[in-house]
């Protein structure tokens, strides 16, 4: 079942778009202008990181920061680690 789960999960950031993450940002309080949306689509669908991966997640968050800032990069590491948590998914990060 896990397989299937971290298949599910990687299919939906390889195909997020841009204004789903907007949409995203919105309701989680993040400023993020669509220009800093598009290139976290291009970022996601051109490296493509494995979320279950410590190195890759780092990677992302690294990028992240170049996207936006390190305050915003920060708050989303913090809401990553919120929501796994919430939906009892430690076992997969």
């Amino acid at each position: 079942m896990s397989f299937f789960i971290k298949e599910m999960i990687k299919n939906k950031l390889r195909r997020l778009t841009s204004d789903e993450i907007l949409h995203y940002s919105s309701e989680y309080g993040f400023s993020i202008t669509r220009t800093q949306a598009d290139q976290i689509v291009n970022y996601l669908r051109a490296s493509s990181p494995n979320p279950f991966d410590q190195a890759d997640r780092d990677r992302f968050m690294v990028e992240l920061a170049k996207i936006t800032d390190q305050k915003t990069a920060v708050a989303a590491q913090q809401l990553m680690d919120e929501v796994i948590k919430s939906y009892g998914m430690e076992h997969l990060f």
